[in-house]
């Protein structure tokens, strides 16, 4: 598995060139939900200094998830292409979550190669765009590329360099040692920063929930591809640290994702269904109170799968249709 660094990368005359020449187009897809906050600057900087400064990047698409702030109004003004998740492919259904908001912008994205990133990135720079899509551009053999860095905890009176990946700490990557060890090399599992080229996403399922990047990587190495996998060092992301209801959440979320993985690759049995409900206490003072979250999640089937249906359906109708004009010009006036 190979490693880059995003300095790398500070040639983007360079990469412009080798995408132009691969007639190649880059989009960049941002799940967003409630991001008022950061929307604005991540996509201006993409627009400035990767779009209008250097063509590098053809699009920006933010696919949001219904935020009641003003996110989308920000992210439009900014110059990215606006959508609500559940208007995309309305035939198939509406589901409520950042992966289901993955998968419904490859029905509306362009480009040849698909660059994710969080759209709550504090400390966003041009290099975190750069850094993902350099390796996809200059090396063939690469299909997917995974981000890592510093995940700083924001501690109120304090900061902890490395404490912000803690639900990766303390349960994916136990997991992964236990049961996918070959994954173990992989720095930051849950990032939500990585591009990788569309061919290889449309073969991918894609859970509506958290759980879609630890799916990724789990089917990755199911699939033989892990020799195309790379990663590179963006430094340092900071951005708003979950409190530990929503890392609980998150967590369930992910056992499920894993859960099934492990089934259906034969390291485990089930011995019943996996329930959906989630529940947890709080205390306030010396009241107790129960908190309950219904989390399914759900999985999106790989994008070629549709594809496929549509093509076997519209080559059914074609020899259909064939068969009944064959049968018409036949039968006797």
């Amino acid at each position: 598995m190979q490693h880059f660094h995003l300095s790398q990368f500070q040639d983007v005359r360079h990469l412009a060139r080798l995408k132009n020449a691969a007639s190649l187009k880059i989009s960049i897809c941002i799940p967003t939900l409630n991001e008022a906050e950061t929307i604005g600057e991540i996509v201006r900087s993409i627009r400035h200094e990767l779009i209008e400064s250097i063509s590098l990047v053809d699009e920006i698409l933010v696919i949001d998830s219904g935020s009641d702030d003003a996110t989308r109004a920000l992210a439009s003004e900014a110059g990215a292409k606006v959508f609500l998740a559940a208007e995309i492919a309305p035939d198939l259904g509406a589901q409520r979550g950042k992966g289901e908001n993955l998968w419904k912008a490859l029905h509306v994205a362009e480009g040849g190669i698909i660059c994710y990133i969080d759209g709550d990135i504090v400390n966003f720079h041009p290099g975190f765009i750069t850094g993902l899509v350099g390796p996809l551009l200059t090396d063939a053999s690469i299909d997917y590329v995974k981000a890592y860095y510093e995940r700083p905890l924001d501690r109120g009176e304090s900061t902890l360099a490395n404490g912000g990946g803690r639900v990766s700490e303390i349960l994916i990557r136990p997991l992964l040692s236990l049961f996918y060890p070959e994954l173990a090399p992989i720095l930051q599992p849950l990032a939500g920063e990585y591009a990788a080229r569309r061919s290889l996403l449309e073969m991918l399922a894609f859970p509506t929930g958290y759980g879609v990047e630890i799916a990724h990587l789990i089917d990755l190495l199911e699939m033989g591809k892990l020799a195309n996998l790379a990663q590179t060092d963006l430094i340092k992301r900071i951005h708003r640290n979950r409190d530990d209801g929503e890392l609980g959440q998150m967590a369930f979320a992910l056992l499920r994702v894993v859960l099934r993985r492990l089934e259906r690759d034969g390291k485990l049995t089930l011995a019943a269904a996996l329930p959906d409900l989630y529940q947890t206490w709080i205390t306030e003072g010396t009241g107790i109170q129960r908190i309950s979250h219904l989390i399914a999640e759900p999985e999106r089937a790989p994008l070629r799968s549709f594809s496929q249906n549509k093509a076997e359906v519209a080559d059914h109708m074609g020899q259909r249709l064939t068969s009944e004009s064959s049968r018409l010009r036949l039968s006797p006036p």
